[in-house]
């Protein structure tokens, strides 16, 4: 099933939240890439009916987005993190699906099957309030799968989910793909959605920026620096050993927090892991501050205005 943008603009009073978007996104997945404020959000929110636009239209296959039969194709899973945080989360996705209009033992029966799918079966007579981060964004993810809908919309479901946990939803992910679900996944860094998928959009201050094959994005962006902070045990000797890399255009070291500029962060990612496996160092916490963020985005937004 395909959703579909048509020359949609979204006003929220005088601001513009998107503005003459069109693009159609069919089976697979799709990375939608912006930094924060760029519009992602309103986006999501006019593919899943809960906005109408000012101007355009929106479709889920043949349907207004906004229709009931357009919601019932949708599992949403947004970027808040608002619960009823008394229940557990088997009641939460249980009543989600009953909310689907499935009697009780089917809602029951769709509610385990989707806390298997991301891994919290056993954990799921926790109550909410009780749960991580991580744990909150699994359920959910459960919800938004409980009525096996043909469209998933994920507005950055891999924040405050620790490494393993990424692993397991990519690898969910990739395999609801293959079943033929049109899958559309925010993010404000590249490097979580370039994990999962070789189609992308990137959007900056309402209007899509750029789109195509990941190689296509990336030549875009390529020829500007990203830096990357790192923490890590001995700092000293590890920042030595970077400057020697032909990918490293430049170093600083304060306070013991390292800051490399590169041009080639897929080759410098790999260069950095293979010292940490080394055991020469240990990496306490890396973070690219440019990468899907604003620098890119400032580079894109030159012809946006």
């Amino acid at each position: 099933m395909w959703l579909t943008f048509e020359h949609v603009t979204k006003f929220y009073g005088p601001v513009i939240g998107v503005n003459d978007i069109t693009c159609r996104i069919g089976p697979g997945i799709t990375g939608l890439l912006g930094a924060n404020g760029a519009g992602k959000s309103t986006l999501m929110k006019l593919a899943s009916g809960q906005l109408r636009p000012n101007g355009g239209e929106v479709r889920i296959g043949d349907h207004r987005a906004w229709s009931a039969a357009a919601k019932a194709s949708i599992g949403f899973s947004p970027d808040i993190n608002t619960f009823y945080e008394e229940m557990t989360g088997r009641e939460f996705v249980t009543s989600m699906a009953r909310l689907s209009g499935y009697p009780l033992r089917e809602a029951r029966e769709r509610a385990e099957l989707a806390l298997a799918e991301v891994g919290m079966v056993d954990r799921g007579d926790r109550r909410i309030g009780g749960c991580s981060h991580g744990m909150r964004q699994r359920i959910k993810l459960a919800q938004s799968l409980v009525h096996d809908p043909p469209i998933l919309l994920l507005d950055e479901p891999m924040t405050g989910i620790d490494p393993g946990g990424r692993r397991d939803l990519s690898r969910l992910l990739v395999a609801l793909a293959e079943r033929g679900k049109t899958i559309l996944v925010s993010s404000h860094l590249l490097v979580e959605v370039e994990q999962l998928t070789d189609s992308m959009l990137m959007i900056a201050r309402g209007r899509i920026v750029a789109s195509g094959t990941l190689a296509e994005v990336r030549g875009l962006i390529d020829d500007q620096p990203f830096a990357v902070r790192i923490v890590a045990r001995p700092v000293r000797r590890l920042a030595a050993q970077l400057a020697e890399l032909p990918e490293v255009l430049s170093l600083d070291l304060q306070d013991d927090v390292l800051t490399v500029r590169t041009l080639m962060p897929a080759r410098f990612y790999a260069a950095l892991g293979e010292l940490a496996l080394a055991d020469e160092f240990e990496v306490e916490r890396f973070e690219t501050l440019d990468v899907g963020a604003d620098a890119v985005f400032n580079y894109l937004q030159q012809d946006v205005g």
